[in-house]
């Protein structure tokens, strides 16, 4: 995911030398060495150096010996080898990857000498911002013998991984902090960069990030660090990282041996042990020969309450990607979730609604079959029979899966609600606030928000609605801001990683903000609510350009620290999705309904929210 911040080429004086011999890479396949300096003395400690970057980047290097601690036979195919007499240094790791590109002929156990150069892998490409990881390419390999015993594995543990997650970049690297020397006493990134290549161990741990569909899942070794109530870790600010966190895989192949399915709160249970690998999407990895136990730990899916006869229930719900050739299995599942799970709210805001033919590119902008289908499943289900308003977005102008044409949808319970219907609302006009009989209206109702500001280039525009709800005006904004792609990642070379992708959604977060201000000027005691998929954190910058000016408030934060999450990514529960509400909205009641995020079996990837209140 490439970065917008010039910082992304501002590299270290150390890497800077490894670009100009071509030697540090973001593909499978490594470039030739720049220089071949054989040395016979070699040993993998002196590979590996006590930075991120090989001292020895670019050389040749002849007769390194080790113990082969773990083969790779798919993706990035090679084999992991190991210094059994290390040195007195901790900062330096005595294991590392040597990249075969095809199925490598040694076996764990193997003791091997190895010639070949050193070169520096970029898991996702330089663009990324992501660590290196330091590996032999274009290998000679000897087996020297067999049926070695593996080198003890290091055992990760609570206490072993410092609190602390990361220094700060160099500044005279661009915020690099690749040639800083480890300090693996002192920083979680620095310890784990220390161990890598190495084998090592976790013991049983809870599982914070539940088994997705790349067969890989998440652990912590600190149990009690920013733990959620139903077994997760949360992620509450960009300077309280969470350091226990570590992603499992395994070497062995799917067909020899299933990967484990875990929810969040279960335990792997045992030993897990194998080689610590760096890759695009995890970081630090364990890619493990033995795995442990998962212990099922009964997570099962929330149930919010019903709302009162006096109350107005609202909920928004990103139902990820939904068109009609999905499966009548996931209509169904949705559809039960919506009258189970959220109590069939009064008026529910859907994301990631798709045309009538969803990814197909054909110019399709219409969704009422996409949503038809799906207001009948809610009706099967025993749920009330929804109405519905949405505009249809200008064709491939809304960002999305290609084709997709994505877009919001109100759902209203018209035997509990109504809603206020002002003609005239289309892709690209733009709604307006007026007084009528002392009290702020829409001029276009169902309207979108200054669908034509550069905000909302490639991405989906506010779809706003009027509702009356016992004789009350509600307003309710439906968002699904710009996505975190092209931001660095929080294991970046780059400390603190830039987040290019903030400054779209800042910019539509101070539109939303704008709007809301206008409603408030016209009736200072409108009921207003933002929903929808924000993209963002309750703590972020997007949130705080939302709540400018006090007009709204992040009503997750009404919660307790460890329910606020509405997804779960890398192991950290954090919040994507949000109701804000204006100050008129008093004594409400809010729920984060936990019914997707922790699960391996998923519906969606978002948990739904809803807030109920009195108008």
């Amino acid at each position: 995911m490439p970065a917008a911040s010039s910082r992304t080429t501002a590299v270290s004086a150390v890497v800077t030398a490894a670009l100009a011999a071509g030697l540090l890479t973001g593909a499978a396949t490594t470039s030739a060495s720049a220089s071949t300096t054989a040395d016979a003395q070699v040993r993998i400690h002196d590979i590996q150096g006590s930075t991120r970057i090989s001292p020895l980047a670019g050389q040749q290097v002849d007769g390194v010996t080790g113990i082969v601690t773990g083969v790779r036979t798919y993706g990035s195919k090679g084999f992991w080898f190991q210094d059994p007499q290390a040195d007195a240094d901790p900062a330096t790791s005595e294991g590392v990857f040597v990249y075969t590109g095809s199925a490598p002929t040694v076996a764990v156990g193997d003791a091997v000498t190895v010639s070949g150069t050193v070169t520096e892998y970029v898991p996702g490409g330089l663009d990324s911002g992501n660590q290196a990881l330091t590996q032999i390419s274009k290998p000679t390999v000897t087996v020297v013998s067999s049926g070695n015993a593996v080198p003890a594995p290091v055992r990760i543990t609570s206490r072993s991984v410092p609190s602390r997650y990361t220094p700060e970049g160099d500044p005279a690297a661009g915020g690099s902090i690749n040639a800083l020397p480890l300090r693996p006493s002192r920083y979680a990134l620095d310890y784990y960069e220390s161990l890598e290549g190495m084998n090592v161990e976790v013991g049983t741990s809870r599982v914070v990030g539940a088994t997705d569909t790349h067969a890989e899942l998440w652990v912590t070794v600190k149990p009690h660090e920013n733990d959620a109530r139903r077994g997760g870790t949360v992620y509450g600010s960009y300077t309280s990282q969470n350091t226990g966190r570590l992603q499992i895989q395994s070497l062995v192949p799917l067909a020899q041996q299933p990967f484990p399915k875990a929810n969040v709160g279960d335990v792997l249970s045992g030993a897990t042990e194998g080689p610590l690998d760096f890759t695009q999407y995890g970081g630090y990895t364990l890619t493990a020969r033995t795995m442990g136990t998962v212990v099922d730990e009964g997570l099962r899916r929330e149930t919010t309450r019903k709302q009162r006869d006096g109350e107005l229930a609202v909920a928004t719900y990103n139902v990820e990607n939904l068109d009609p050739s999905d499966p009548q299995e996931k209509f169904d599942a949705l559809a039960a979730a919506v009258v189970e799970n959220l109590a069939s709210p009064d008026i529910l805001a859907l994301e990631e609604i798709q045309d009538n033919n969803g990814s197909k590119n054909d110019g399709t902008v219409a969704a009422d079959l996409t949503v038809g289908k799906f207001i009948d499943a809610i009706r099967a289900a025993g749920g009330p029979a929804y109405d519905w308003r949405s505009i249809d977005p200008q064709d491939k102008k809304d960002g999305g899966e290609p084709g997709g044409n994505i877009r919001q949808v109100f759902l209203f319970n018209p035997e509990r609600v109504s809603f206020t219907d002002r003609t005239g609302g289309d892709a690209t006009s733009a709604t307006e606030v007026v007084r009528e009989r002392g009290r702020a209206a829409l001029t276009l109702s169902p309207g979108r928000i200054d669908p034509t500001n550069p905000a909302w280039e490639n991405s989906r525009k506010p779809l706003v609605g009027e509702f009356a709800f016992r004789g009350r005006p509600v307003f309710v904004v439906a968002n699904h801001f710009a996505s975190k792609g092209g931001d660095e990642s929080i294991f970046s070379q780059h400390q603190p990683p830039s987040r290019s992708s903030e400054v779209q959604r800042h910019a539509q977060a101070e539109t939303v903000n704008t709007f809301v201000k206008k409603l408030l000027s016209v009736q200072k005691n409108a009921d207003v609510l933002v929903v929808g998929d924000i993209n963002d954190f309750e703590f972020s910058g997007t949130t705080k350009a939302l709540t400018a000016g006090d007009v709204l408030y992040p009503a997750i934060k009404s919660l307790p620290r460890s329910e606020r999450y509405s997804y779960v990514y890398q192991g950290n529960s954090q919040v994507l999705d949000q109701i804000l509400t204006s100050p008129s909205i008093r004594g409400f009641h809010y729920d984060s309904v936990h019914i997707n995020a922790e699960f391996a079996d998923q519906n969606s990837d978002h948990d739904p929210q809803v807030v109920r209140f009195r108008p």
